[in-house]
């Protein structure tokens, strides 16, 4: 039989240590444990992480970091990362009204700005609530605890276009050490102020509190690299208006073939074997409102560009149609009033995202392979998913079936509809 041991009491380089000593020694992590107890962790780390390179060790020790107060562009900054995992307030559950706002410019004319998104999202819903009543009235059997949750997330699921995206958010890192230290040696040169000052600061959290993984020599060659990749690259802003929604693929129908029993056996709720993605990419191209932006990038399996948040592209119409006309009226002229204000800020593009709301569209570009495009269309065309990423998923799942039409889908084609489930995704205390 074999011995299987949990260790969860040891710090992230404790745990790093005692994983790397199997790379050494034949003995039992029960001896090694003992080693980390009598002569610590962090000699050890110093000498064969730091001091040799061995960065590997460093991806068998892990943290989290929790981030508050920060904005949404800041916040999907530090997201965009293929191995980040971790959580943030969704917008769609609850309610920002009430959230500090970045303003980098500071002047009564970006302070108004942003003022006036929120003043529009505060008193707009009471008013979209008491509509979407009016239009799904409660049905006969259901709690009415759950419907009003389910009334106020749809609220929110409309209003929150209205956000401008220097609102102030919080979200988690789970991160394991040395892939703390890739993401940081990049982030420290983001374009945007905010953003460099949020990485130096978990940088030195983590100096204090890891001080053997994070004693990196800085090199003047990798930081112009990373200053130039920043500066140049950071952000996907195509200088032409994409189409509505594309494809390219580099996949092998006649490859695929060779799995067609593989294919067709596959169960609901269950992935392809990842070897799948050998035999191609899908890239997909589609303008999207920056909201639901926020949910694609959120699946890591592929590459997802960070897109620029700019007014050229038009606002997400999905969020206008729910509105009540009088409140949908208002909705026109303000959006109208504040891309000229937003125009004549004396800013950077990159600082005005800070000024234009959620529900402007912007120019998404995401490859993936095989595996994840079929996992990422069937996921996101469920009738809990919003509906302006639903509609993008649905094409997904179309271009997925013309690249490879004997291909078995599970994806949710049905048309949009009120779901008052919406009210019991949430979290609450038992008893």
């Amino acid at each position: 039989m074999p011995n299987i041991f949990l260790y969860d009491e040891f710090s992230p380089e404790d745990t790093a240590m005692m994983q790397a000593l199997y790379s050494r020694s034949s003995a039992s992590v029960v001896e090694h444990a003992e080693k980390v107890k009598n002569t610590g962790s962090g000699k050890f780390m110093e000498k064969f992480y730091v001091g040799y390179g061995h960065a590997s060790i460093a991806d068998c020790g892990s943290t989290t970091i929790f981030i508050e107060d920060i904005s949404i562009i800041a916040d999907k900054a530090i997201q965009d990362w293929p191995l980040y995992s971790g959580q943030e307030t969704s917008t769609r559950y609850v309610d920002m009204s009430q959230q500090r706002l970045e303003d980098p410019l500071d002047v009564p004319e970006s302070n108004a700005i942003q003022r006036r998104w929120m003043d529009f999202y505060l008193k707009s819903l009471p008013k979209v609530e008491a509509h979407l009543k009016q239009k799904y009235p409660i049905k006969e059997g259901e709690k009415e605890l759950i419907y009003d949750k389910a009334i106020k997330a749809r609220a929110f699921d409309s209003l929150r276009a209205f956000l401008p995206a220097g609102i102030t958010t919080q979200l988690s890192w789970h991160t394991n050490l040395r892939q703390a230290w890739d993401k940081l040696a990049v982030l420290r040169h983001h374009p945007l102020v905010e953003v460099q000052e949020i990485a130096q600061k978990i940088l030195e959290l983590l100096q204090e509190k890891y001080p053997h993984s994070f004693g990196h020599t800085l090199l003047v060659e990798q930081e112009d690299y990373r200053k130039f990749i920043n500066q140049k690259y950071n952000y996907y802003n195509p200088s032409y208006a994409p189409a509505a929604f594309s494809y390219t693929t580099t996949i092998n129908q006649e490859e695929l073939e060779l799995y067609s029993e593989l294919i067709q056996k596959r169960p609901p709720k269950t992935g392809l074997p990842y070897f799948l993605a050998e035999i191609g990419n899908v890239t997909f191209n589609f303008l999207m409102d920056y909201g639901s932006f926020r949910d694609i990038q959120r699946h890591r399996n592929g590459v997802c560009r960070m897109p620029l948040l700019t007014t050229n592209f038009g606002f997400e119409s999905w969020y206008l149609e729910q509105l009540p006309s009088d409140v949908r009226t208002e909705a026109i002229n303000l959006i109208n009033e504040q891309k000229n204000a937003i125009e004549k800020l004396a800013a950077t593009p990159e600082i005005k995202q800070y000024y234009i709301a959620m529900g402007f569209l912007v120019a998404c570009r995401t490859t993936y392979a095989l595996p994840a495009a079929v996992y990422v269309a069937e996921l996101r065309s469920g009738k809990l998913v919003h509906p302006t990423l639903r509609k993008i998923a649905h094409k997904m799942h179309g271009a997925i079936m013309d690249i490879y039409p004997d291909m078995k889908m599970y994806s949710d084609l049905e048309p949009d509809e009120w779901d008052v489930r919406r009210g019991e995704q949430d979290i609450v205390k038992r008893g």
